[in-house]
């Protein structure tokens, strides 16, 4: 049976996915994921050789895996932007820390620098939230991804990174995130048959506070080429957002009777915005 619509629920404001069967609204007792594009409004984000902006295609992806969450894992879904407009990093988890979210999903276009770098360097990128990059390449790309907001451009806001990673320490919620990025970087790679650039850790403004599993996806290189072609392609990013949502099953199957199921919210507030 195919419902008229179902609502999924961004900033506090309903939006329609047409065609989409009516058992995504969401059992009792569902994960309520919440799907970040990245950037959006002034903020662009990375742009590809042809013209193709980040936030655009990242807003493309997200909507796909928002719907795929819907009706494949009967899921609650909040998508942090729905729309191209400016969304403060810090104003995204606090979002899904309203809505007592059980998952973050961030969605991105990586970027390199030289002529030389963006003709040859491709493939998938996968983070958690870390006070230290895992790697050098970890902690520029942390930083360009952090200049989305101009707030956070200061010393004080990564001592708040070093405070509140000193609480989550004591949580299983990071723990969680690192294995959450695992699940769904193995099932990117395996699907889309991108290069392997693995999973890291770094400092993103916004991953930070968030109290849920949180990762950072980087699904291709919008600097390449030929990279920069297929993310366009609606049936290539259909196979990535097929891919993160069988990651996100595979963890939920795995951790979710332990923990994740435990920060589920109310079966009352569903897909449409909650109060």
């Amino acid at each position: 049976m195919v419902a008229a619509g179902c609502y999924f629920f961004a900033l506090g404001a309903a939006f329609a996915l047409t065609a989409a069967p009516a058992q995504a609204q969401g059992r009792p007792g569902a994960l309520l994921i919440a799907i970040d594009a990245g950037h959006g409004g002034d903020h662009e984000g990375a742009v590809g050789p042809g013209g193709s902006k980040e936030k655009d295609l990242a807003l493309q992806v997200a909507r796909q895996v928002a719907l795929l969450c819907a009706t494949q894992l009967h899921a609650k879904v909040a998508l942090i932007r729905a729309t191209d407009r400016d969304v403060e990093l810090s104003e995204r988890v606090a979002l899904a820390n309203r809505k007592k979210a059980s998952l973050f999903i961030s969605i991105h276009l990586n970027s390199m620098p030289t002529d030389e770098s963006r003709r040859s360097v491709k493939g998938i990128e996968t983070y958690f939230l870390s006070a230290d990059a895992s790697d050098a390449s970890a902690e520029a790309q942390a930083a360009r991804e952090n200049l989305g907001d101009l707030s956070v451009r200061s010393a004080g806001k990564r001592r708040d990174v070093d405070v509140i990673l000193n609480d989550l320490a004591l949580t299983e919620a990071q723990a969680d995130a690192s294995r959450l990025a695992y699940a769904i970087h193995e099932k990117l790679v395996a699907q889309s048959e991108a290069i392997d650039r693995g999973v890291h850790q770094a400092p993103f403004f916004v991953l930070t506070g968030a109290r849920m599993p949180a990762v950072l996806i980087e699904v291709g290189f919008i600097s390449n080429p030929e990279e920069e072609l297929k993310l366009r392609d609606p049936a290539y990013q259909k196979v990535l957002a097929q891919a993160i949502v069988d990651g996100i099953g595979d963890f939920e199957r795995t951790v979710a009777p332990r923990d994740v199921a435990s920060r589920a919210v109310p079966p009352q507030c569903g897909l449409r915005p909650c109060r």
